[in-house]
């Protein structure tokens, strides 16, 4: 999902906030108090006005100086009260707020980390990114201010207004003449500016995944010189992200210049009426100070509406962008297929039974990846996976620790249905080592260990390496303590590689799920870990998908793919005599092509 192409719902704002309730309900007692406080304090700002009708009206119209000094000292009395008060607030909602923001972040990695590899297929990383850090900034900094004020400032109003009634009631109607178009105008400000508040924020999703693609792409950007078009394709978007900006700028002016012009009216206007009010004597003069020292005390809380109302809608729009990735479906012990009958637990190694594959973005009437699979690795046997490029030799190996789901058939492992078994019992049976090779920004005895239980030792690390002819580790700085960087991006191809199927044969698995995993070595290398590998194999079932002869010979018997389907099942030689595509494929495997996945740089890599 980009922004281009994000859904704009015009979703009331008050609705989609409502479900930030569950995380700020722990901290409701402290945010009503720091709300109860900020009201206080708001009102005492009310009183200053009081106070001032009482000093023109009394000491200032009888000329003593005593009582105007006394006046004074109420007044700064009520300002450090206002300002202690409005301190107390700010201590009052800093920390809770901070561990509501924590607690929607961990809530979100957790979620990201349980739900399907197909979900993240199809999200940009930025787009995720954003939710995590910009979107959650700005449910923040709501709690901490726009929710309090919107509160707080209804209330000044309404006490405002009930006091300006009460000190002349014909001007207090003159003030309140706005109200009604400011109803309007923010009711039209509220529905235009979520739907560009929306729009703002995916933007900055796309502009997110741009520059993390390019930080990772950093070589292949160099390497092509393409840094000019890379630059053009970020400022494009940074611009479209800055009209969208202007927008949201302009319609934020336009309700401002609103918002302060009719009051500032009203004010003039009910000024001029209560001067004539004054000079013909129905009005005392402290009475007219103290209304319009009420009015212009109002001015803050009715300008910062517009400014509210922002902040309430970019809020808005993170949370629903927040509860979208939330609300996606999680992995489900039962999975995606359909029930199959039960199986009687026993060793009967991998089974494929009539397995069917269907991408779930897949278009209606394409056909499926995979068309009714069978194939039986036995127990302790390797079974060799050979097929032409996009024939689904890797969604294969992708349905059996349940990356993906089968859409029919089903995959038993000792005969016992893998939709049936917990996700983490099943990820603890099988092993898997992609050919892509992940590595962590951990040091390299973290990234092999990941693949074991926690019971792993130094004894595992050291016999994965060994059978992984990872023996450059012991040449780094600090051994299996250095530290590999983002993505292992300081390790050559083959030695990431290397460290991957450490990692996948360190837990000794009973299955292994292996993707070419010997692509990027080179022939001296890989001849000393398919001798240290045939020891792992020995004592796994194990399906390897295969390019070269070399990763084949490593099998007890091959399985064929082609189109979706296992077309043909035999020894390497059976099916060099019987298959013209298998020895097409072998023959095209073995004239040190591209076939094997190495680049020239990686070529005689035997550290």
């Amino acid at each position: 999902m980009t922004g281009a192409d994000a859904p704009t719902r015009n979703r009331s704002a008050v609705r989609s906030l409502l479900r930030l309730w569950p995380y700020v309900r722990p901290v409701r007692e402290r945010l009503a108090w720091a709300a109860f406080v900020a009201v206080l304090a708001s009102c005492l700002s009310l009183v200053i006005p009081l106070v001032l009708k009482w000093i023109v009206d009394g000491p200032v119209a009888e000329r003593d100086p005593g009582g105007v000094w006394l006046g004074a000292l109420y007044l700064l009395l009520l300002g450090l009260a206002e300002a202690a008060l409005f301190g107390l607030r700010r201590w009052l909602v800093a920390r809770p707020l901070a561990g509501v923001e924590a607690a929607m972040r961990d809530d979100l990695y957790r979620h990201l980390q349980r739900l399907p590899v197909a979900f993240h297929d199809q999200w940009p990383s930025g787009q995720l990114l954003s939710r995590g850090t910009t979107d959650l900034m700005l449910l923040r900094m709501f709690l901490a201010f726009p929710l309090t004020f919107l509160l707080v400032n209804g209330v000044t109003i309404l006490v405002g207004f009930v006091i300006l009634l009460q000190q002349q009631w014909s001007l207090g109607l003159v003030l309140l003449a706005p109200a009604v178009p400011l109803v309007v105008l923010c009711s039209l400000f509220e529905s235009k500016y979520s739907l560009v508040a929306r729009r703002s924020q995916d933007q900055v999703g796309d502009l997110t995944t741009v520059v993390e693609e390019s930080v990772l792409g950093i070589r292949v950007i160099k390497g092509f010189g393409r840094h000019r078009s890379q630059a053009r394709a970020f400022r494009e978007l940074s611009l479209t992200l800055r009209g969208t900006e202007l927008v949201k700028a302009r319609l934020l002016a336009g309700i401002w210049t609103t918002i302060t012009a009719l009051p500032e009216l009203a004010i003039g206007a009910a000024l001029v009426l209560g001067t004539v009010q004054v000079a013909d004597g129905g009005l005392s003069a402290g009475t007219l100070v103290a209304f319009l020292s009420t009015a212009l005390a109002l001015r803050w809380p009715v300008e910062s509406i517009g400014f509210l109302l922002a902040i309430s809608q970019d809020a808005a729009t993170a949370t629903e962008r927040y509860f979208e990735v939330m609300d996606a479906p999680e992995e489900t012990a039962g999975g995606g297929a359909p029930p199959s009958p039960p199986a009687t637990a026993g060793r009967d190694g991998m089974v494929f039974d009539a397995v069917e594959f269907r991408y779930p973005d897949a278009p209606e009437g394409t056909p499926p990846v995979l068309a009714r699979v069978d194939l039986h690795v036995r127990p302790g046997e390797t079974m060799a996976l050979v097929g032409a490029t996009g024939s689904g030799k890797t969604t294969l190996t992708a349905l059996v620790p349940r990356l993906h789901e089968v859409t029919g058939g089903r995959i038993t492992l000792d005969g016992q249905d893998i939709t049936a078994m917990p996700r983490e019992r099943l990820r603890e049976l099988v092993s898997v080592a992609f050919e892509e090779p992940t590595l962590f920004s951990a040091s390299v005895g973290e990234n092999v260990l990941m693949g074991a239980g926690g019971g792993a030792g130094e004894a595992d690390l050291e016999r994965a390496l060994d059978t992984a002819q990872a023996h450059f580790v012991h040449r780094l700085p600090e051994g299996a303590a250095t530290q590999v960087g983002e993505q292992g991006l300081s390790l050559s191809g083959g030695q990431r590689q290397r460290l991957a199927l450490a990692r996948a044969v360190v837990g000794r698995p009973r299955f292994l799920v292996l993707d070419d995993p010997l692509s990027a070595l080179d022939v001296h290398t890989e001849a000393l870990v398919e001798a240290a590998l045939r020891r792992v194999l020995a004592d796994t079932t194990a399906l390897v998908v295969a390019h070269r002869p070399s990763t084949v010979l490593l099998a007890d018997r091959v399985a064929l793919l082609s189109g979706g389907r296992v077309t043909a099942v035999g020894t390497h030689q059976e099916l060099l005599r019987t298959s013209d595509e298998y020895a097409w494929l072998m023959s095209g495997a073995g004239d040190g092509g591209t076939s094997d996945g190495r680049t020239a740089g990686e070529k005689g890599d035997t550290a």
